[in-house]
């Protein structure tokens, strides 16, 4: 999966760390230093906020904080 961050973002702080801590394999993709992130965000997501996770299967989850990441991740059976 990838995860669209932005240099700064707690909410984003916060994703990469809960993601870590719960040994989930995820690309981490900062949109202001990585050519095209930003676009690729607004692109799936229909919107400018981050985070943003992609899953494989072109899932989106747009502009969440940690409880929604977790039902998220539920939902989709990857927790």
């Amino acid at each position: 999966m990838n995860l669209f961050v932005k240099p700064g973002c707690p909410w984003c702080v916060d994703a990469v760390s809960w993601l870590e801590k719960r040994g989930l394999a995820f690309r981490e993709i900062d949109v202001f230093s990585e050519p095209g992130a930003f676009d690729r965000m607004r692109q799936i997501s229909g919107q400018s906020l981050a985070p943003t996770l992609e899953l494989v299967d072109g899932t989106v989850l747009p502009d969440f904080d940690v409880a929604q990441l977790e039902r998220f991740l539920k939902e989709h059976g990857i927790l």
